[in-house]
């Protein structure tokens, strides 16, 4: 048999082959930080659920300390009082005894008869009930603890929220990138649907087929969270898109979500749909629900990107990219009218601040 030589070309079954074997290895090396991923969150929920638990204990064990001294407090009136009847009651059966003996020496008793009423006045003033009073400012005092404990609680949950406004940042719409039936306020701080095509400068960066604005600047923050205000709309599109979106052309690829290169939540008439690489995925946990605020926080550790509804931080969607390849940039889609049904701004917030119900 000849030796295979240095120019003999390698036949196209081994390439695909070694191809193959590649594939095979980068499949258990994700396997393995899927695992690995797993095993991290799942230590990080048990973390989490045994601090809950310590709070639980610390208030369990504050609601006993308080209730015990209530409890004690309550035992030491209810023996005055039980002592009370009981020098009452004592007294009555003397009383019946001396009005036995009074029936046959009333004269002999006239001293007797007068200790008596005087036992009976002092008795009469020390059981007065009006003599046993609760300590309103004392009880006041501890309900109001009581309830200073509480709002502080209140302020620190949900924990998300307190983590995810420090990672706030502010954005800007870039009208130059604002479709022309999109109206950007001069603030770039909200925009809003026209039926009207507005006179606006052609720029290679503006949407010309879907309802898209981006922000003006991107980001590759580590971590980022920004919120919007979607009450009161029918149709909106949120997410973050890399600069290299499709502006104009073939309008599905200019949608959000619809290609590699961007990640949305979609609103329309009470149903929630996340979107990438034109992949939907229906979030029927949501359906029907109404959030003020819609949150979106991402972090490059991972290529994490998560959907939230703000107003009680509750979870829409995650997406896991693995690793972002390019900046950042917010982009909105407030949609058409709908029929009349839509006709409410999208507003940027100010993600650093919880939101003021009124």
């Amino acid at each position: 048999m000849k030796r295979q030589t240095q120019d003999t070309p390698i036949k196209p079954q081994e390439i695909l082959k070694r191809q193959r074997d590649v594939l095979a290895f980068r499949m258990k090396k994700l396997s393995s930080k899927r695992s690995d991923f797993n095993s991290k969150t799942t230590a990080l929920k048990e973390k989490i659920r045994k601090k809950y638990e310590e709070m639980k204990r610390a208030l369990d064990e504050d609601l006993g300390i308080t209730l015990s001294q209530l409890d004690i407090e309550s035992e030491a009136v209810e023996k005055n009082i039980e002592e009370g009847i009981e020098k009452c009651y004592n007294l009555t059966q003397e009383i019946d005894q001396q009005l036995v003996e009074l029936l046959t020496q009333l004269e002999k008793d006239q001293e007797k008869m007068a200790e008596m009423e005087e036992r009976i006045k002092e008795t009469l003033n020390t059981t007065d009930p009006e003599l046993i009073r609760m300590d309103k400012f004392k009880n006041e005092q501890l309900l109001s603890l009581t309830l200073n404990l509480l709002l502080f609680i209140r302020s620190q949950v949900p924990v998300t929220k307190k983590l995810f406004q420090s990672y706030a940042q502010e954005v800007v719409l870039d009208t130059d990138s604002a479709h022309p039936k999109l109206v950007i306020s001069p603030e770039g701080d909200s925009v809003s649907y026209t039926e009207t095509w507005q006179e606006v400068a052609e720029t290679t960066s503006r949407f010309d087929t879907t309802l898209n604005v981006i922000s003006r600047k991107g980001f590759k923050d580590v971590r980022n969270y920004w919120e919007v205000q979607v009450a009161g709309k029918t149709y909106w599109e949120l997410g973050l898109t890399y600069p290299n979106i499709p502006r104009n052309g073939k309008e599905e690829d200019c949608w959000l979500g619809r290609g590699t290169t961007s990640w949305c939540v979609e609103f329309f008439n009470g149903d929630y749909t996340a979107w990438h690489n034109g992949v939907p995925h229906e979030l029927t946990h949501a359906s029907g629900r109404t959030f003020q605020r819609i949150g979106i926080f991402s972090s490059s550790e991972g290529g994490l990107i998560s959907f939230l509804g703000a107003d009680t931080m509750t979870p829409l969607y995650s997406f896991c990219a693995g690793t972002f390849t390019d900046s950042l940039f917010q982009a909105v889609c407030p949609g058409h009218d709908n029929q009349g049904t839509n006709r409410r701004p999208l507003l940027i917030c100010d993600a650093s601040r919880s939101a003021t119900i009124l």
